[in-house]
């Protein structure tokens, strides 16, 4: 029987089982961190309150990523309302700025101008000369009484009623205290408002200055913004004095309020409303894609009358006739290598069913030569010995063609009830044993402790293990055949593990193929018909299991079926790892481990250098396209002096057995 391939079977969930218990001890944390992936996940490491945590904070947020990551209209969407938000509000800020300067120019420039007005009647009114029907003295205590302040500022006050408020002051720098010169306000404004900075400029100069302050009260009013502008003057005692006009921005405020209501509400409208628009615009062109999405699926789950529904002549309607011209095209082409197909299954099925009937016919004749050979000359009684075993090896050819042709046209029924895996193996290796004796090799079996039962089809399974250990057998170079037993969860499995030639790099991804031989070379003793292998992983997908294979050039090959111990449960993985620990990898991550762990023990004398202790040896690579999982495992080829030593190790471990 030869060893062919099949195409990748999917990837067993059970990686973990895969790794080599030395590679497990070694990993760090900060590695299973990496492999274990993202902290969101459920195999987050850490402390099970933290993996709780993340769970917990997991959970809510699922499904807004899922719907995030799955619709492209919503992203596009919510794409351009952020950036419709950050050009509304940084135009409304442009806007804002803009109104604001404006608004404080412009009353920048009314107050100056009706502050100078103020500080020129108060000018003049310091300078009106004394009444010529009055007594020089008196007009002078006139002029120079208290009552001259309070009169100037109810004066200028009167002529702006709540638009602005008048307020004096002594000197900043005037020794005697603003309480010698009486302080002066309306508006019961308090002299608090007008800030130091702004009275020691005017107490300097002798021209109006502004600025901008926080206007205070007497009664408790809620204080506000307002522009101050201030002059220093002289009074009519020549002395000197401040003149300050303070004019609320109440009214600006509320215009600026207005502002930005009317710009805060125009603004979300704009935004919801371009979002709306960009909802429809991208409706337009997600909707024909969803609906090419849908058809594909259905395409691909073998509906190929479905077409898509074409209007217009823009380039959605071009996309669209084109998958349709697509769909059709693929309809016809699948049609044809359907009818194609059916008529070779049915020219195998006729072919094999026709061919029986001469057959039994050559056999009748083949078998009564055969009988008579005893008869005939030497080289007549070889022909007649020749032609009964080719006879024999042509039957097994057309029952396995026959099985094929059912397996290709769907018509392969299972049978499946349950039974003791091991008692169909005992009959395997009991039929097995003439072979084994001839080439030299035991079989031994291992796990057969407990009882390993599953929901199969026995003879399908017994054809399986049949086909896996006279492989074995065939191929194991006179060595020991270990046919292993595996029970976890809902999963048993058989593992047949020889010593011999092995398989060559690539060689695990074809060792299913229908018809194909590791080494053309070699010859055969059991007369196999080159189907057995593609015949037995279909036999596992019909139980929904699988059937795997591994390899090293020169370190023997390990075939593994997994089966789900109940009928139609699926597989989540398999009990006995692909891998074997007896591999030349694991070998020496084993020897790796131990002399690290030697290392680690070895104490170390004042002065030694660290280079001189022994290093372990480096684990070799694996071929990357046969990583766990993938359905097949091949380790790359060493050098000769590596492979021989650990060839003459395995052989000192086969003898030690």
């Amino acid at each position: 029987m030869t060893r062919g391939s099949a195409a990748p079977i999917p990837g067993e969930p059970g990686v973990r089982a895969e790794r080599p218990a030395g590679a497990r001890q070694r990993t760090s944390r900060f590695g299973r961190f990496l492999d274990g992936g993202r902290l969101l996940q459920d195999g987050a490491p850490g402390s099970p309150v933290l993996r709780l945590v993340a769970r917990w904070v997991r959970r809510p947020l699922l499904p807004a990523v899922r719907l995030w990551r799955r619709n492209i209209q919503l992203r596009v969407v919510a794409g351009t309302l952020v950036m419709s938000l950050g050009v509304v509000l940084l135009l409304g800020l442009v806007v804002i700025g803009q109104v604001r300067n404006g608004l404080l120019d412009a009353k920048g420039k009314a107050a100056v101008s009706q502050a100078a007005g103020g500080f020129t009647v108060a000018k003049d009114k310091a300078n009106q000369p004394v009444a010529s029907g009055a007594q020089d003295g008196s007009a002078a205590s006139d002029k120079g009484s208290s009552n001259w302040r309070t009169d100037l500022v109810e004066q200028l006050a009167s002529g702006g009623q709540g638009a602005y408020n008048v307020v004096t002051l002594g000197p900043a720098t005037d020794e005697a205290g603003a309480s010698s010169l009486g302080e002066r306000g309306t508006g019961r404004v308090l002299t608090a408002s007008v800030p130091q900075e702004l009275r020691k400029r005017v107490d300097q100069g002798t021209t109006p200055y502004q600025t901008y302050t926080e206007i205070k009260y007497e009664d408790g009013r809620e204080p506000q913004a307002g522009l101050i502008v201030g002059q220093r003057l002289e009074d009519v005692d020549h002395q000197p004095y401040q003149l300050y006009y303070l004019f609320p921005l109440t009214q600006e405020e509320k215009t600026l309020s207005l502002v930005k209501t009317t710009l805060a509400t125009a603004g979300l409208f704009v935004v919801v409303l371009l979002g709306a628009i960009a909802w429809l615009v991208v409706r337009q062109v997600v909707t024909p894609v969803r609906m090419a999405a849908g058809i594909a699926e259905r395409l691909s789950a073998g509906r190929l009358q479905e077409r898509m529904k074409v209007t217009g002549e823009d380039d959605i309607a071009r996309l669209g006739e084109a998958f349709n011209k697509m769909a059709q095209n693929l309809q016809l082409k699948i049609q044809q290598l359907e009818d194609l197909s059916r008529m070779q299954r049915r020219f195998v099925s006729d072919v094999s069913h026709e061919l029986r009937t001469p057959l039994t016919t050559v056999r009748m004749a083949a078998d009564v030569i055969h009988d008579a050979r005893s008869d005939f000359d030497p080289v007549t009684a070889r022909s007649a010995e020749l032609l009964g075993e080719q006879l024999d090896r042509f039957e097994s050819l057309l029952a396995d063609l026959l099985e094929i042709s059912r397996f290709d046209a769907g018509a392969a029924a299972l049978e499946a009830e349950p039974i003791d895996l091991r008692e169909t193996v005992r009959r395997v290796i009991a039929a097995a044993e003439p072979l084994a004796e001839h080439k030299g090799s035991r079989i031994r079996v291992v796990g057969d402790a407990q009882p390993v039962v599953a929901e199969a089809d026995a003879r399908r399974i017994e054809r399986v293990m049949r086909n896996l250990v006279v492989n074995a057998v065939e191929h194991g170079e006179g060595k020991d055949v270990v046919v292993r037993f595996g029970v976890a969860g809902g999963a048993v499995a058989i593992a047949v593990r020889d010593y011999g030639v092995g398989l060559k790099p690539g060689e695990a991804t074809r060792v299913f193929s229908r018809f194909w031989r590791a080494d053309p070379a070699r010859a055969r003793t059991t007369g196999g018909t080159g189907l057995g292998l593609s015949i037995a992983v279909e036999d596992a997908r019909l139980h929904g299991g699988w059937l795997q294979a591994w390899g090293e050039p020169g370190g023997g090959s390990q075939f593994r079926l997994t089966l789900p111990r109940t009928a139609d449960e699926p597989l989540r993985g398999s009990p006995i790892p692909l891998e074997p620990e007896d591999s030349r990898r694991g070998r020496e991550q084993a020897k790796a481990q131990v002399s690290a762990e030697r290392l680690a023990t070895v104490p170390v004398q004042p002065g030694a250098e660290r280079s001189a202790l022994p290093m372990p040896p480096r684990a070799i690579p694996a071929d990357p396209t046969a990583l766990p999982g993938s359905g097949a495992r091949v380790v790359a080829r060493q050098s000769d002096s590596v492979t021989q030593a650990q060839a003459s190790d395995r052989e000192d471990t086969a003898r030690g057995r």
